[in-house]
């Protein structure tokens, strides 16, 4: 990995989804290999343009996600490497059987994109609110789950799954994301960058709640903790390297993530630290609910995904040394 974490952070100007289809159409310019599907989501998912400048290697498979899968296995099992988007509860858990036998059960080469995480799904509610897309995926064998946290993660992560193999799930935020990283920064599957370094208190974040971890890293600062900051942008393979080497050295840890805490990130880091290092440590996260209607940051508070919840939790996390 070499990557450089920026100064300040601010909203991207470029949405994520921008990023994804340049890079794509970039990558397919070179590759005649690669080739997208969608199941009616094209306007969503921003792929407008690599329909027009690639139409021989785009389908819209419409409303039939369980078709759609099927066939991005059939295009794998022919040598072609495709990536197939809806949003992220019809592109895992209503596609369940398709992801785990048609793709990772056949040994496939398959690319699954679920766009609006969590809250960020905002008015589209309880129904395409996913909080289980990722612990839908996390059972089966030998799946790889990443949720970038910024366009310059996505960017890297597209292009270095061009020279891969195997099934990917990729848990996009559609529109502008918070930049963390420089432009050029390198990284690792199963490897979590550390963001911020730190003593008393790990947090280990993803998604929209890493720069969530790093507002409250600053806040936990001006109390005299020192808390660091790791990106689990990979949630399988996990860093089990990395994140019981920071348990042993903090003594505490806290996970944040825009996810049911049931089967997501707390899970996969408690197994985790189970098996390697056990440490008193506490869950930022949605709680076992459904999702519901409102604003993104009405949602945020709602279910307490925010910095001043992570300071509450390392706290408590610290208390039980």
């Amino acid at each position: 990995m070499s990557y450089t974490i920026r100064n300040t952070f601010e909203k991207s100007a470029v949405e994520m989804r921008k990023v994804y289809t340049d890079t794509l159409i970039d990558m397919a310019r070179k590759n005649d290999k690669i080739c997208i599907l969608d199941a009616d989501l094209v306007g969503s998912s921003g792929t407008k343009a690599f329909f027009k400048e690639f139409p021989e290697r785009a389908i819209d498979c419409g409303i039939q996600e369980a078709n759609m899968i099927g066939v991005a296995a059939g295009l794998s099992a022919v040598g072609m490497v495709p990536y197939a988007h809806s949003f992220a509860p019809f592109a895992t858990r209503r596609v369940l059987d398709q992801i785990f036998i048609s793709c990772a059960y056949a040994k496939n080469n398959v690319r699954i994109v679920g766009t609006d995480p969590g809250v960020t799904a905002a008015y589209n509610g309880g129904t395409h609110m996913p909080f289980e897309d990722m612990g839908c995926l996390m059972s089966i064998p030998q799946i790889t789950l990443i949720e970038p946290a910024d366009t310059v993660q996505l960017e890297w992560v597209i292009r270095e799954l061009e020279n891969t193999h195997g099934v990917y799930y990729i848990r996009l935020l559609r529109k502008n994301a918070m930049e963390i990283y420089e432009p050029g920064s390198k990284f690792e599957f199963g490897k979590a960058p550390v963001v911020r370094d730190g003593n008393d208190v790990v947090i280990i974040a993803s998604g929209i709640m890493l720069h969530e971890a790093i507002k409250a890293a600053d806040e936990l600062q001006k109390e005299g903790i020192s808390a660091a900051v790791l990106n689990a942008f990979t949630w399988k393979p996990l860093d089990n390297e990395t994140i019981p080497a920071y348990a042993k050295k903090c003594g505490a840890v806290v996970t944040a993530e825009n996810h049911n805490v049931v089967g997501g990130l707390g899970s996969a880091v408690a197994h985790c630290l189970a098996m390697n290092c056990p440490t008193p440590m506490e869950m930022v996260g949605v709680q076992d609910e459904f999702g519901e209607v409102g604003t993104e940051d009405f949602l945020r508070n709602r279910f307490n995904l925010t910095a001043t919840e992570i300071v509450k939790k390392a706290k408590a996390a610290i208390a039980k040394k």
